[in-house]
Parts: C-alpha cells; structure tokens; sequence
C-alpha cells in the first residue's frame, strides 16, 4: 500500500515507523530539519515541501496512493491536505485535529471536507484517561469481543504482592490469562514457572472481572466506580473533556480552573460537575478543598511542568493515583519515575489510533503496547485460519515464538483458552503478538 503522511512531527513519525515496514511510506513536512530527521530513522520517502500544494502531492505521487494522512499540528491544514488529495487522486483519508467542534461537524456530514476518518486528539486523549481510570493500577487498558474481554498493562511494584512469585502462583483468577512480560527491552511468553519480577509491566488478557479482580489484587486503589472523589485539575479542552465522559459514567467529579471566564463556560456545560475557580498549584488551596481525599487525580494543564508539580503536590498531600498530561513524548517515562502514575501523550495516544485503524483492516480490533513493541488483537477465525477447528496446542506449533491466545469470545460467550480447546469457525479470538513476528502471524491468522 502507497501511505502518504503529511506532517513529520511526533505524530507523523510515529505512524511512519509503524507503517513502514510493511508499506511504501512518503513523508511531507516543510522543516527541513524534520524531513532530515526522518529520513535517517525511518525506511521512508521524505519530501521537503507543504502537503496542501497539488504539486507537492503530485511530487509524492498522489496518483497512487491508497492512504493520505494528514498529521500537522493545525486542524485546518489537515483539511484542507485531505481536500486537494481527494481533487487530484482518490485515496482513503485520514485527518488529525484537536477542536471537538470540527470532529461533530464532520460526524454530522460524513464526506465533508474530503475527510474519510478522523481522529480527535483532545477526545481520543479523555477516553484515554478514563478507560485508564476505570482500573486502579493499570497503565493501559483495552475492550474487545464486544467489551466481553479486557486486556490491561500493569507495572509490578517492589512491593507487589505477585513480585517474586511465578506465573502459576499468580494465577489465581478465573477467565485470566497472562499473556507476556514487558522486561526492559525484552518481551518474555510466561510460562508456569516464569518468574515475575519487580520492574516488569505484566500484560494479562481475560474476562473484565477477572482483570478488575487481578487488578485489585495489585494495589488497594478504588475503582472508578467505588471512586469517592475525582479532581480534574485544568479546564483545557481535554479536561472539560475527561470531565464530560465521567459524567456519562455517572460520577461527580471536581474541575478546578484559574480563568474565571473559561470556569463560569465550564460550569455551564458540566451541570454534574463542580467547578472551582483557583490555582491547582497553591498547596493551601489543596488542602482546603480536601484534595488529599481524593481517589484520582488527572492533571490536564496546557503546560507539562505544571501538570508535574500538580501530580507531586497531590501525591505529598497524600492522593492515591495521579494521571497526566504529558505533551512531550520524551518526558513520559521520566515523569512517571519522578511524580505522575500515569503519563498521557496526546500525540502518541493519536498516532496509535491512527496507525489502529490502518491495521483494523486486517483484524477486528487492535491494541499497541509500549510504543508498539507488541500488539493485541481481535480476529474473526474462518476456515483459512492456521488456528481453524483445532486444539491451541496444536496450532502454535505452526506459529512462531511471541503469541499468546488470551481469550475466545464464541457466541456471546467468554471462553478461557488451554492447550486442549479446539477454536472454531466464527470464534472471535484475543492475541497477544509481538510486533517482530507480526507479519508472518497475520498472514496465517
């Protein structure tokens, strides 16, 4: 498949390096520095020029494409990139924004603007924070088969309860599958005896009770619906956002806002919501609203160093879990090691639903894990399938090392994969796959 990404900042090269391997990739950016940068990273075609010229699309062969995605930082280029793809060539396209606004318009006109999918970065990030929200501990956390089955990320603790124990002493819950270790660079398929170490990020695979039961198991954190009080601190886009979605999950949660203008407009529109007009950064401020009861709190503040100091500062006034906004990619890790639980990347979040999606084509669902090290996915089985009315056990000795069935999803109903079970046609089953054998597994899934 012919790809053209317009745009070769964080977003763009991520979805490039997802992609190139297993397409012909051209990138447009009118840095030079970026078109430099990318063109010795990535095994791609970069292109100095502006991706809503004719010419330049021309140039990067439009004619031929089959994919156009547009990932600047302004809406309104992405629109128009998609526009004059769609006058010239006839490929699929795919538009980033952050305004809410333009993503209901175009939902209210599909076709509008040229635009075949698009992708909301501001939305896409609120569903992010509240699906991490939705289970204490966990880092990533993904539904499929319909939500019958839940695949969480979790990080073991040095003073986690399963830290020195095996796979088979962990194993303690029904519908559970555990389905890799994330150790340093290394991805480990457990095995009973695999020991779990402090340090490792664990990837279990399995019914949401069970998940929500093993996640319990982990650390005394509440869970979104046994939350008390949730503090959404910043009252951005994304924070009126995260704000909204938990109303819909029928939870109260606080906003705090400095502005008294944007305050006064979010409390209109939040009517489950208080809003509290202050400065999230004032320590005495924290403690006098009683912040320190708080079960979560999500700092959605426009500024990275800000969202850090809100997270240290709840965390010493004695605040459970803290989720972040991190807009720098680089700064993830780092903040999560020196004060945030949980780091969001807006721009990762968006470049993964969108690379998400180019691979939905060939599966039902999919999830990317670490930076997409590894993914999960969802597949319909037919009678082309190498795991197609046979024993699991059987089947994996013609797959290579780095899969893990985690779950089957058979008419509605749940099934816990062993060696023994036999998958039939129509089953929907749950994968986990290394990235490095992702090709040769989807090729015979």
């Amino acid at each position: 498949m012919r790809v053209i990404v317009v745009g070769a900042g964080e977003v763009g090269s991520n979805i490039a390096a997802s992609l190139d391997d297993d397409h012909h990739v051209i990138v447009i950016d009118t840095d030079p520095d970026r078109v430099e940068a990318v063109t010795y990273s990535h095994d791609v075609l970069a292109i100095r020029g502006d991706g809503t010229s004719i010419e330049t699309l021309r140039e990067a062969g439009i004619a031929e494409a089959d994919l156009v995605i547009a990932s600047t930082d302004v809406d309104e280029t992405n629109i128009v990139v998609c526009g004059a793809a769609k006058a010239v060539g006839d490929p699929f396209t795919i538009a980033r924004v952050k305004k809410t606004n333009l993503l209901r318009t175009w939902e209210q006109s599909k076709g509008a603007f040229g635009v075949d999918f698009m992708v909301c970065t501001d939305l896409q990030t609120a569903e992010t924070i509240v699906r991490i929200a939705s289970l204490p501990g966990a880092h990533d956390v993904e539904s499929f088969a319909g939500g019958l089955v839940q695949m969480a990320e979790f990080e073991v603790g040095p003073d986690s309860p399963i830290a020195g124990e095996t796979v088979s002493e962990a194993d303690r819950f029904e519908s559970l599958t555990f389905a890799a270790l994330l150790r340093d660079d290394d991805i480990v398929i457990p095995q009973g005896e695999t020991l779990i170490r402090a340090g490792d990020a664990i990837v279990v695979i399995g019914s949401r009770e069970s998940v929500r039961a093993f996640a319990g198991s982990l650390t005394p954190e509440p869970t979104l619906e046994d939350a008390n009080e949730i503090v959404i601190v910043g009252g951005t886009e994304i924070g009126y956002q995260t704000a909204r979605l938990f109303e819909e999950e029928g939870l109260e949660p606080r906003l705090v806002e400095r502005d008294p203008e944007r305050a006064r407009e979010l409390a209109e529109k939040l009517p489950e919501t208080l809003v509290l007009e202050s400065d999230a950064t004032d320590i005495d401020f924290l403690v006098r609203e009683h912040v320190d009861e708080s079960d979560i709190v999500v700092a959605a503040l426009e500024n990275d160093e800000k969202n850090l100091l809100v997270s240290l500062l709840a965390k010493r006034i004695g605040v459970e879990r803290t989720i972040g906004l991190v807009e720098s990619g680089e700064y993830v890790d780092l903040f999560e090691t020196v004060g945030i639980d949980v780091g969001v990347n807006p721009r990762l979040v968006t470049s993964e639903e969108i690379t998400r999606f180019t691979r939905e084509q060939r599966t039902e669902n999919v999830a990317m894990l670490e930076s997409d090290r590894a993914e999960v996915l969802e597949i319909e089985v037919d009678a082309d399938s190498v795991l197609f009315e046979r024993r699991i056990q059987d089947a994996m000795a013609d797959l290579p090392n780095g899969v893990v069935v985690g779950a089957i999803s058979r008419a509605g109903e749940l099934i816990t994969p062993r060696g023994e079970t036999v998958i039939e046609g129509g089953d929907h089953v749950v994968v986990f796959v290394d990235t490095t054998v992702l090709d040769e597994v989807t090729s015979v899934m």
